[in-house]
């Protein structure tokens, strides 16, 4: 287990930094894991989710401290001072890297052992600047950041941090005894609400006692306004998440104060902490170290480094992070089994009331719509089956003539049919209508039987006006727009049947459209086929047989 210094971080500093939800107090040891196990932190005893945070731990430890400076690369000697019973000693060690038992590695620093402690090179003057850096690996949420020192702690030391792995550098922190002319930053005592995002300067842990073992602990959440409710401040959460810290040495004490000479003086430290915790929003009780470095167990349908983003399909709120009134949980887009893709629309999540945003994609099955709840064009609903079913939807099988295209009712099935044609698929002809050879007309009306008055004045004599305008011809006559009878005219039709109507005949034009009805003289030898006949079915080549 990693070693952290309780006694100088209060227990109430502790929870006030690393609040535990309600009801998760006896589960912070525990494993997450999927959804359906009852232990899982990250879900209560209903399986219903809720706010999780992976354990507190020591991120420092083990890890590589680049420094600017080390001694020993040329041996050289290091004094410095004992406090013991009130009595002051002065000790001078060598430092040699060439040597394992005189060197002094910046690993010293975050090993187990506090007695083991990196030191600089000797002679650093009054205002040399020495760097630690520590590279965390990935981002996490600082609760502190600590120093222990093998010599006397530094005048003026400053704390930065980074977001971007070392790329940009922002202040933390700063310690000094002389903060305006250092710094150019003023002493501060209390912090408001409006700068608790930024870094201020302190005197606090910068006095040359103890000359060893001094403390330097620096608590980024500490007197901010808003640390209490952490997880609803935003500003907070940025605050304190790191990718990398740098500890700059920037000034020692005055050699005076210590009766070292300046050509003695180094700086030293033996134990350098950083603890926090994986950056994990709420969404993982358990952040694992791997081969890529510590890795969230995500929870409520998450992924990423951090649980930052939704499951793919589990777009149908936008991902938020965890609080302990609400997990927050990704949910699963509602398209009843006939999409595995959506995506996320924030106006129409607005328009539901914050409810649902997500839009099926490339839905299957034959339907169609936001949640794949209707179906497409060209089929209809199979009422015996679910919506969630394969088989949900089946083709309309709307007839090819008769309806006037392959749509239909999704509800009833019902197709849309040409004039005179009905039926669910549109495959007869209607009461009154008989088909006919035109796949434009596929039915056409049956003229009822009518009594007209005559066409002509009454000196018109019988047959007189055929005979002279419309001489009979005992063959086939072709017929064209620019071929007529001297009076009266009309485009050949195929005729279908003829009614008698007191001296004249009326033609049913079946086929090529009505332009002109030609009333004319017939004389009693012609023979009609009358007919009148109810529904007919449709086929396609023109008969009288049902369509199949």
């Amino acid at each position: 287990m990693p070693r952290i210094w309780w006694g100088f971080i209060p227990f109430y500093i502790i929870s006030l930094l690393c609040p535990v939800p309600k009801g998760q107090e006896n589960n912070s040891n525990k494993a997450s894991t999927n959804r359906g196990s009852s232990d899982s932190p990250c879900y209560d005893a209903k399986q219903r989710p809720k706010y999780c945070i992976p354990d507190f731990i020591n991120v420092a430890l083990g890890r590589e401290v680049i420094t600017s400076n080390t001694c020993g690369r040329v041996p050289q000697k290091l004094c410095y001072f004992l406090d013991s019973a009130n009595i002051t000693s002065r000790r001078c060690q060598l430092c040699d890297q060439k040597k394992a038992d005189t060197s002094y590695p910046p690993s010293y620093m975050t090993d187990t052992d506090a007695q083991t402690c990196w030191r600089s090179e000797s002679g650093i003057t009054l205002q040399q600047n020495v760097t630690l850096t520590l590279p965390l690996g990935r981002r996490f949420e600082l609760v502190y950041v600590s120093l222990r020192f093998c010599s006397p702690r530094p005048d003026s030391m400053a704390i930065y941090k980074s977001m971007d792995h070392g790329k940009t550098w922002i202040p933390f922190q700063f310690y000094s005894s002389h903060c305006r002319r250092v710094y150019d930053q003023a002493t501060t005592s209390a912090i408001t609400k409006p700068m608790q995002h930024e870094a201020t300067c302190t005197d606090f842990q910068t006095g040359v006692k103890p000359l060893t073992k001094g403390l330097v602990a620096f608590m980024p959440l500490a007197g901010r306004p808003s640390a209490r409710r952490f997880e609803y401040s935003p500003v907070l959460q940025d605050w304190v998440t790191s990718t990398d810290i740098r500890v700059v040495f920037n000034r020692l004490h005055h050699g005076k104060k210590m009766g070292i000479r300046r050509k003695t003086a180094f700086y030293g430290v033996s134990e350098l902490q950083v603890g926090g915790r994986c950056k994990c929003n709420g969404h993982a009780s358990r952040c694992t170290e791997g081969k890529e470095g510590f890795m969230c167990d995500c929870q409520h349908n998450t992924v990423g480094p951090e649980c930052d983003t939704c499951k793919p399909f589990y777009f149908d709120r936008p991902w938020q992070r965890a609080t302990p009134s609400n997990a927050h949980e990704c949910v699963a887009c509602e398209c009843n089994s006939h999409s595995r893709r959506c995506r996320f629309n924030m106006e129409l999540y607005k328009l539901s009331g914050r409810k649902s945003g997500g839009i099926c994609l490339n839905c299957r099955h034959n339907t169609a719509g936001r949640h794949c709840h209707y179906c497409k064009q060209g089929f209809k609903r199979e009422m015996s089956k679910p919506m969630s079913s394969r088989k949900a939807c089946k083709p309309c099988q709307c007839h090819p003539i008769g309806a006037v295209n392959a749509i239909c009712n999704q509800t009833t099935g019902q197709c849309q049919c040409k004039t005179g044609v009905t039926g669910m698929t549109c495959n007869r002809c209607t009461q009154g209508f008989q088909q006919s050879r035109s796949a434009q007309m596929p039915c056409v009306r049956i003229q009822e039987e009518m009594t007209t008055t005559a066409a002509y004045p009454v000196e018109w004599k019988a047959g007189t006006e055929c005979q002279s305008y419309c001489k009979p011809s005992h063959s086939r006559v072709h017929m064209n727009l620019r071929k007529y009878c001297k009076k009266d005219y009309g485009k050949r039709p195929l005729i279908h049947g003829v009614l008698h109507v007191s001296l004249a005949k009326k033609m049913h034009l079946l086929k090529g459209g009505l332009q002109h009805i030609r009333k004319q003289y017939v004389p009693s030898q012609v023979i009609c086929n009358e007919r009148n006949e109810g529904p007919s079915s449709i086929n396609h080549s023109g008969g009288e047989r049902g369509a199949s």
